[in-house]
């Protein structure tokens, strides 16, 4: 591919990648992926509809979960039309601006669904350590502010990366790794310094989802603390049962994501198909599997569903 020299910035383009070496396929591929686009969306509005109808469900840890489908269902809608482009309409061309605003919305979503998974851990771990005092603990009220923070955390901290971004020159090869944009691939597509976007970019990394992930796993450690303490190995069981769901969410967000990232920053010799099949991974998967793994686990959920469907 040729690449954009000296271009100026209203005129010229990135071109994003579908799965190379297989653009023969990419119409059979689109199935798939407009499968995966329809279930998960069914599936996150369905969890969404199901608590907002359900007086019963009204409860800190259905709200967390409606918090979980809302930054899911976003994550989904920004990847969507860029993805489904490419498999179906060969079209891989987007602007700057467009790139832009994309990332904005892909890394902020990211940050907001990291916080989700942190108050869900929270959650866990009041309902467990303190169960007499969990109603009054988390008020709708209280989790309503919580959930407004996170998500301003989420903006402030990724707004400045496109005006970072919108700055450089970009003469390098116009060709992205993916279908949709991401910051840390294309600020290696500018041909200035990106030492103050790469710092900034690490910083967000670490101040949010490295800070988060630590938090969910000492969470969990006073958890099992606290579980141990517990006498008998059914109440004990049945307590860890109800963060089964919550560890599945959290393994399938954060262990493509870190890959990805990593490879990103230093795996310069990894295979592109990898990064590839991460980066779907890491925005189609979740999505996809979290109602799944909550209706499953949730006894309440399931049976509110089952009602609703038979009827």
């Amino acid at each position: 591919m040729s690449a954009v020299n000296n271009t100026k910035f209203n005129s010229a383009v990135f071109l994003l990648t579908g799965i190379p070496g297989q653009e023969d396929v990419h119409l059979w591929i689109s199935i798939t992926f407009c499968l995966t686009y329809v279930i998960s969306i069914l599936g996150n509005s369905v969890i969404l509809f199901i608590i907002k109808t359900e007086p019963s469900l009204h409860e800190p840890m259905y709200i967390f979960l409606s918090m979980l489908a809302i930054t899911d269902l976003g994550l989904l809608i920004a990847t969507m039309s860029t993805t489904l482009g490419i498999f179906l309409f060969n079209s891989r061309e987007i602007s700057f601006n467009a790139c832009f605003v994309q990332l904005f919305f892909i890394h902020s979503l990211q940050c907001t669904e990291s916080s989700v998974l942190l108050l869900m851990a929270f959650d866990r771990f009041i309902a467990i350590h303190d169960p007499l005092k969990y109603a009054s603990i988390l008020n709708p009220q209280r989790i309503h502010k919580m959930g407004l923070v996170f998500v301003l955390k989420g903006v402030a901290i990724i707004f400045p990366l496109p005006f970072l971004l919108k700055q450089f020159q970009y003469c390098r090869t116009n060709v992205l790794s993916h279908s949709y944009c991401l910051h840390q691939e294309v600020m290696k597509m500018a041909c200035s310094d990106i030492t103050v976007n790469s710092i900034y970019g690490l910083s967000v990394a670490l101040l949010t989802v490295g800070l988060d992930s630590l938090l969910i796993f000492l969470s969990y450690v006073m958890i099992l603390k606290t579980v141990l303490i517990i006498a008998s190995n059914a109440e004990c069981l049945r307590a860890l049962n109800t963060c089964v769901s919550h560890l599945c969410a959290v393994l399938l967000f954060y262990t493509p994501m870190i890959g990805l990232s990593v490879i990103h920053r230093f795996g310069k010799g990894s295979s592109p198909l990898i990064q590839i099949l991460l980066g779907y991974i890491y925005l189609l998967v979740p999505p996809l599997i979290n109602p799944i793994v909550y209706s499953v686990k949730s006894k309440h959920l399931r049976a509110r569903i089952i009602r609703v469907f038979v009827k």
